[in-house]
Formats: structure tokens, sequence, C-alpha cells
């Protein structure tokens, strides 16, 4: 009669432990997927307003308003120096996503209003639709746009992801 081959029980025990640790060493690369993905969002966002800002430059140079001190409106969106102004009637306007009802984003302007800050809702209030930029801040985690300053200072935006802060 023929011995059937397999597996013995120690052999089997050998692979799950093997596996096991494999599995351990190899999970907090994958964990962090989450802050990675709010990263690479945040980045996107921020061409957005990027773009949004340039286009908005484009048309205030077409109308001549573009080296204007005082508060001008083109396209509906209130500018300063030709960019948009960091509040609800500027950048908010310029780029589609960030109103009050947003799905994902939650925005406010600092106290100055020279600065607008956004970053996802459920960072913040998940069940809210307002957020201080105090609060938005806070979160380490978030696209901050800076209005034109003069002529020669054009609007900037930047990212703000403090380590892990964004999962």
């Amino acid at each position: 009669m023929k011995r059937q081959g397999g597996f013995t029980l120690i052999e089997l025990v050998v692979v799950i432990v093997i596996l096991g640790i494999l599995a351990v060493t190899a999970a907090p690369k994958f964990m962090n997927l989450q802050n990675d993905a709010r990263k690479a969002s945040l980045e996107g966002l921020k061409g957005s307003i990027q773009g949004a800002a340039g286009i908005v430059y484009g048309k205030s140079a077409i109308n001549g308003v573009e080296t204007s001190k005082t508060a001008t409106t083109v396209d509906n969106v209130s500018t300063i120096f030709g960019y948009p102004t960091a509040n609800a009637n500027g950048i908010v306007k310029a780029v589609s996503g960030l109103e009050t009802d947003s799905q994902d984003w939650v925005g406010a302007s600092t106290d100055g209003e020279a600065d607008y800050v956004v970053t996802f809702k459920s960072l913040v209030k998940p069940a809210d639709t307002t957020a201080t930029a105090a609060e938005i801040t806070a979160t380490g985690c978030y696209v901050e746009y800076k209005q034109a300053t003069s002529v020669s200072a054009a609007a900037t935006t930047k990212v703000v992801a403090d380590g892990n802060s964004c999962k």
C-alpha cells in the first residue's frame, strides 16, 4: 500500500507563523494609504485653486483691472490686484466645489480675510457645513490660499499636511 504524502501539522503551523510575521511587517505600509490619499487630494485642490486664480487674473488683465487696489468684480468673482479675494465672493466662486453645500470640503476666511483655508469636512465637523479658520488650521491638514497683497505680490496657495494629521 502506498503512503499518501501531505503536510504535517507542524509544517502548516510554521507556514502560518511566517505569514503572520510578513503580515505584521507589511501592514503598516498599507495602513497609511488614507493619509497619502488625503494629501494627494489636497495637492489636487491646490492645483485647482491655482488654475482658477490664474484664469481670473487673465480675465482681469483683459478687463484692465489687474492693478486695482480695491475689490473689483470680474465674471462675478471679487478680485484684488487681479486675483480672487480670499473669501466666499472671491476664490470660492472661482473654484467649483468649494461652495458651502460642498460634499467634501469646508472652508473659511481668516479674521482679516486675507487668507482662505480649506480642509475635508470629515476632519472638522462631519455633520456640519461650517467651520472657523481656527478649527480648520487646527486639523494640520488643509490648503491655504493667500490673496494678492500688491501688484508685484501675486496670490499664493500652499498645502499644509503635518505628519500623519490627514487621517
